[in-house]
């Protein structure tokens, strides 16, 4: 095969073993790479009904089926377990160099099993695998953790994915970590820290064989060249932290635990306050020509020094959502995330519930106990010490931080019913998975994408938002044509997902981001690399097979029809200030855009997949286990 190796690395760590599962040429033209073949993977090997957190869990790797090749930010890895935030399918994605060395090594994924009686660092080396002690790396940040194994094994080329401190204490949130990027959001790293995996490192030598390089190339290149356009350019310049000010202006940024959608003191937090008084340099991953990190430093105060990536979904998480205006004190609380391995999103999003459960009165000063505070301290919003000290709390599970490392669903529930209170009331998340920094009261098909999405609350895997702020569709009403939209939009990102492309490109093949633009390219990119014929329509499958996959691993862990709702903030209690005031998503009005929707995917009005419908996708061995 071209593009492949056409095998799956198998590692049981209870016993230290290895064997080699061989896939044919078939199985990778229906899940191609990325999130799609990581589910596939997980729906083989993960035993249904399985505590996340069990050996039963294994850890599924698949890379990209551009990695390694001149395709631009195609150096993509899709990584899924079971979620122990969500108990849904756990799907993430992350890029750079890691990627590159895995294809390096001959294997196209790698499933991790069983878990280990002492913490290791499994090393693959080309057809090699060592199981290396890890003892010496506890304690260690993300970072320094990478660091550390190349310098022991004397390799630069060496790359490696991670866990720290957050991991090894079993945060819910906790991170996956390789080259400064994160497999982030559903918890990866809590699985990785109850198997006692500090690491996985890789090295590879092997080349990557493409069937018409000449082909590949010159779209490629074309592509790199649009990528320095002006379709790009925001992403450049300020990085997705421009999204501040655009999303204050239309009343959709989330404040103070998404109590408001406008925050009185955005220009102090926005991207182009970041550009002009915090800007460090910009960085890219592997194979990305556009480079839309922005390394930024708090370069004065108590948190002189701190220094991090920052993008918009941590920045608001843990500055307006926290009602924090000091971006030093932002800066700091992500770098916290960053190196000690835990979720920026889900972290900002669970100390803003913590902060409104202060100033409600349902957490008291004293619950705030730790050693640096040894009385407690006061937890109120804009309290940017508060914010810094419960991110690291949280990172070391200490005092109340072991609550809050469970996530707002869970230690929402856990307050509630000892003390008798409501506060699920305001604990932001979807299925488990915090919110995004959208807020979906003033963006009804997103609220729809958000609700059945099977990762729980995501912008990235539905881009439902895109219809509702382009005002293609009225943000603020439902019709009969939201469920075809809301279905289109997921299944698009999810060929991006699949791939995997960073989604920033999908302008540079043709100028156009919609189907008509990109399919032919990346029909052709992929014939170029593989040899194979898709054509237009086998674009649209790529998304739609891995949309099914994760839909039908919920499936057989229990989903049903009532799991796809909001949270009870969204649903009942409208913002008071801004364009985006007045609005909720009622029970009804997502009731009557679930159903469109269902009918648009072909399901069931409950939501479950007919046989006929996994049979037509090649998904037999699927139609058997779950199909009605």
């Amino acid at each position: 095969m071209y593009g492949y190796h056409g095998k799956i690395l198998h590692i049981d760590l209870t016993n230290r073993k290895t064997w080699t599962e061989e896939k044919p040429e078939s199985w990778y033209k229906m899940y191609i790479g990325g999130v799609s073949m990581a589910s596939r993977l997980a729906w083989e090997n993960i035993e249904p009904g399985c505590d996340p957190l069990s050996p039963g869990n294994p850890i599924c790797f698949a890379n990209g089926i551009f990695a390694g090749t001149p395709v631009p930010v195609g150096a993509k890895y899709g990584l899924a377990s079971k979620s122990p935030l969500t108990g849904w399918i756990g799907d993430s994605l992350s890029g750079s160099w890691f990627s590159v060395a895995l294809k390096r090594t001959g294997w196209d994924g790698i499933v991790v099993h069983g878990a280990s009686d002492s913490w290791v660092n499994v090393f693959v080396d080309d057809d090699r695998v060592q199981f290396r002690r890890a003892d010496k790396y506890l304690g260690m940040g993300t970072f320094e953790t990478e660091e550390a194994i190349r310098d022991d094994l004397m390799d630069d080329q060496v790359r490696s994915a991670t866990i720290g401190p957050a991991g090894e204490h079993g945060v819910l949130f906790a991170n996956v970590t390789n080259d400064g990027r994160q497999a982030g959001r559903t918890g990866h790293g809590a699985v990785w820290g109850s198997k006692k995996l500090k690491a996985l490192s890789v090295r590879g030598t092997q080349g990557v064989r493409v069937a018409d390089s000449d082909t590949l190339m010159k779209i490629s290149f074309t592509a790199i060249e649009a990528a320095q356009g002006p379709d790009t350019a925001k992403y450049r310049i300020l990085g997705t932290a421009t999204n501040v000010l655009n999303m204050n202006n239309l009343g959709l940024l989330p404040t103070r635990n998404y109590q408001e959608g406008v925050f009185e003191w955005a220009e102090d937090v926005s991207g182009e306050y970041l550009e002009e008084h915090h800007k460090v340099k910009k960085i890219a991953c592997a194979q990305c020509p556009i480079a839309c990190e922005q390394v930024s430093a708090a370069k004065q105060g108590l948190y002189a020094g701190a220094m991090t990536g920052i993008e918009y979904e941590c920045l608001y998480a843990n500055g307006p959502n926290c009602g924090i205006r000091d971006m030093n004190a932002i800066i700091k609380m992500i770098e916290i995330c960053d190196h000690g391995g835990q979720d920026a999103m889900s972290s900002g999003v669970t100390v803003s519930w913590a902060m409104e459960s202060f100033e409600r009165g349902v957490l008291k000063k004293e619950d705030f106990r730790c050693a640096k505070y040894p009385e407690g301290f006061e937890a109120n919003f804009g309290n940017s010490e508060a914010g810094v000290t419960l991110t690291e709390m949280i990172r070391d599970r200490e005092g109340i931080g072991a609550l809050l490392s469970l996530g707002t669903r869970r230690a929402s529930a856990q307050i509630d019913t000892e003390r008798g209170t409501d506060s699920y009331k305001w604990a932001m998340n979807i299925k488990g998975l915090e919110n995004p920094g959208y807020d979906a009261r003033g963006l009804k098909t997103f609220a729809l994408g958000l609700a059945v999405g099977t990762r729980g609350g995501c912008h990235n895997r539905t881009a439902a938002y895109d219809p509702d702020i382009k005002g293609d569709v009225d943000r603020f009403s439902v019709d009969e044509t939201r469920g075809a939209v809301a279905k289109d939009t997921e299944e698009y990102a999810a060929v991006y997902d699949t791939l995997p492309l960073c989604k920033f490109i999908r302008r540079s093949f043709t100028g156009k981001a919609d189907r008509a633009g990109a399919w032919p390219a990346i029909a052709a990119l992929i014939n170029a690399t593989t040899g194979w014929d898709f054509e237009y329509g086998d674009v649209d499958l790529i998304g739609e097979r891995a949309f099914t996959i994760k839909k039908a691993f919920n499936i057989r862990e229990g989903w049903t029809r009532s799991d796809d709702v909001l949270n009870y903030r969204w649903h009942h209690d409208p913002m008071t200030k801004g364009p985006s005031a007045g609005h909720v998503v009622s029970y009804e009005e997502l009731e009557y855009m679930k159903d469109l929707y269902y009918e648009a995917k072909g399901w069931t009005k409950d939501g479950l997949i007919p046989k006929e419908k996994l049979v037509s996708l090649g998904m037999d061995d699927v139609a058997d286990q779950i199909g009605v």
